[in-house]
């Protein structure tokens, strides 16, 4: 990861999955990212993801809707989780119960992003991942 001189996030080497079935939620996070340069993948749907991700070996991160249509987040981590223990996948969830966290976690999720997502959080959060990746 690195920064350029106004102190913007540059992830050009990185590629994120972004799992969501809301057109405006995507949008939303595709203007946020955008000026990272990082590449983005889109699934609307938890097969769409593992399709992805076996199409795409090298996407970094997943930020992972937990309620899709046909297979949810919650699922579709467990069937990741089956064949590749090592992608981060930050749970992405509307619900604001407070077993949210757990459960997701529980699902395999490493981490957990309530919506509305704000863009400070989403930051942190790939910074937290992205840089721990860079370092290994």
């Amino acid at each position: 990861m690195n920064q350029n001189d106004e102190g913007q996030k540059n992830w050009q080497d990185y590629s994120l999955l972004i799992a969501e079935d809301e057109d405006s939620n995507f949008k939303y996070l595709q203007i946020v990212l955008r000026q990272t340069q990082i590449e983005i993948h889109r699934a609307r749907n938890g097969q769409e993801v593992i399709q992805l991700l076996e199409d795409h070996p090298g996407i970094d991160l997943i930020l992972m809707d937990i309620k899709m249509p046909e297979m949810d987040g919650l699922e579709a981590t467990r069937k990741i989780r089956t064949f590749n223990n090592d992608i981060p996948i930050v749970a992405l969830t509307a619900y604001a119960m407070s077993d949210d966290r757990e459960i997701s976690l529980e699902a395999g999720c490493n981490d957990y992003i309530s919506k509305p997502v704000r863009k400070s959080r989403i930051f942190s959060v790939l910074s937290r991942y992205l840089e721990e990746e860079g370092t290994e």
